[in-house]
């Protein structure tokens, strides 16, 4: 699967990280989606070069669960920066 085919997966992937993940991470949608391509992109290198995952095809479920799971993980490192930004006043 080539670099568009990871971007539109990561749009997705990170609209469906947004409503697993509902709070307060920062940003709005716009902001989610770019994390959620950032996300799918990390998760499937990870997945290949950890766990040698099949990540070649747009429809594999690996593909997509690796994408979420990365979309996940980047946005709460997301939340957790952008949290600690915050003082109270």
């Amino acid at each position: 699967m080539g670099f568009i085919g990871w971007i539109v997966l990561g749009l997705i992937a990170g609209a469906i990280a947004k409503a697993i993940l509902p709070g307060k991470q920062g940003g709005g949608w716009i902001a989610t989606l770019i994390l959620g391509v950032v996300g799918a992109l990390l998760g499937g290198w990870i997945g290949q070069a950890v766990f040698n995952a099949d990540v070649d095809e747009f429809f594999s479920l690996s593909s997509w669960l690796l994408a979420i799971l990365g979309s996940i993980i980047v946005l709460l490192i997301w939340g957790f920066i952008t949290g600690r930004n915050k003082s109270k006043a």
